[in-house]
């Protein structure tokens, strides 16, 4: 009998041992892949440079819901600085015009989340 437990023991620790190994070297390439270089934002042209202000309905706290606006319009491809007021319900964002729109800066805020639960509205351009 203790020659069964004393087996299942050295099994049980070489799987542990072989599951953390995986484990950890799939932590560490994780990481590389998220500290990687940073995104460097293009120049834009003072001519180009549009600011717009528009507010944005349903939105729920500060830290989740305008955070979370504000990294996806800063994100873009475009757009220079993007800031998100959750007790004025109030984004402001510039951004080139030559590559977004107005629009466009809609449908990315309105897609956040599941796609339903912010609305834009009084876009001032």
């Amino acid at each position: 009998m203790n020659l069964i437990k004393s087996i299942s023991a050295i099994l049980l620790a070489s799987l542990l041992f072989v599951g953390c190994k995986e484990k950890s070297t799939e932590n560490a390439t994780d990481t590389t892949i998220e500290t990687g270089t940073p995104k460097v934002k293009k120049e834009i042209a003072a001519t180009n440079l549009q600011t717009a202000s528009f507010t944005i309905k349903g939105m729920t706290c500060a830290i989740g819901c305008a955070k979370t606006i504000q990294e996806e319009l800063n994100g873009l491809d475009g757009v220079q600085t993007a800031t998100v007021d959750f007790e004025k319900e109030l984004a402001t964002v510039s951004f080139d015009k030559t590559i977004l729109t107005p629009e466009q800066l809609t449908k990315v805020v309105e897609a956040t989340a599941d796609g339903k639960s912010y609305k834009v509205s009084n876009m001032k351009i």
